[in-house]
């Protein structure tokens, strides 16, 4: 039984919350042991169960823009593949929603009226250091993205995308292989 992993590590290895994991284990929908009473996971069993999931990782995500359009088409490129969308069209609703709400992963616009994208991501990694961001602009070469580049990594999708695109950054963000 080499590369065994704690919760905690295979959370980090999926790129997923503690929490995520713990729902799979109650649907007993991730290969696991139980030793002395704690939770392990064979490095090899979780990798060939990736290989395997014609599915992947169910991820709850917030998509935060202040265009509906955008909104929408994150809420209904990533239902289809089985997550949990949450929205907020201005950084009040996803401070709220980040408080009461465990996510997975944030789709973040950096141009948005009242609290921008740049303050928004400095407020998100004081509530949540870990969660994984993906800053989506139009500008690329801004003032604000400069501002954010100092604050920490993220991944960034530049406007306009599609649905591919955002299949891709979510699965690459949950370490998922996309769809050849």
């Amino acid at each position: 039984m080499a590369d065994l992993m704690t919760v905690r590590e295979v959370a980090e290895y999926l790129r997923v919350t503690q929490k995520t994991i713990y729902r799979l284990l109650q649907r007993n929908a991730i290969p696991a042991l139980k030793v002395s009473h704690s939770w392990r996971f064979d490095k090899s069993s979780i990798d060939e169960w990736l290989r395997k999931s014609a599915v992947g990782v169910r991820a709850n995500v917030l998509v935060i823009d202040d265009e509906i359009t955008v909104r929408s088409l994150f809420k209904e490129t990533l239902e289809e593949q089985g997550h949990v969308v949450c929205m907020a069209k201005n950084g009040e609703e996803a401070l709220e929603q980040l408080q009461s709400k465990d996510f997975d992963l944030v789709f973040l616009d950096l141009k948005m009226p009242g609290l921008n994208g740049a303050e928004l991501y400095q407020k998100i990694r004081a509530i949540k250091p870990k969660l994984p961001v993906t800053i989506i602009t139009g500008y690329p070469d801004s003032d604000t993205m400069t501002k954010v580049l100092a604050q920490g990594p993220f991944g960034v999708m530049n406007k306009p995308f599609g649905e591919i695109d955002i299949i891709n950054a979510t699965k690459n963000f949950l370490r998922i292989s996309p769809e050849a």
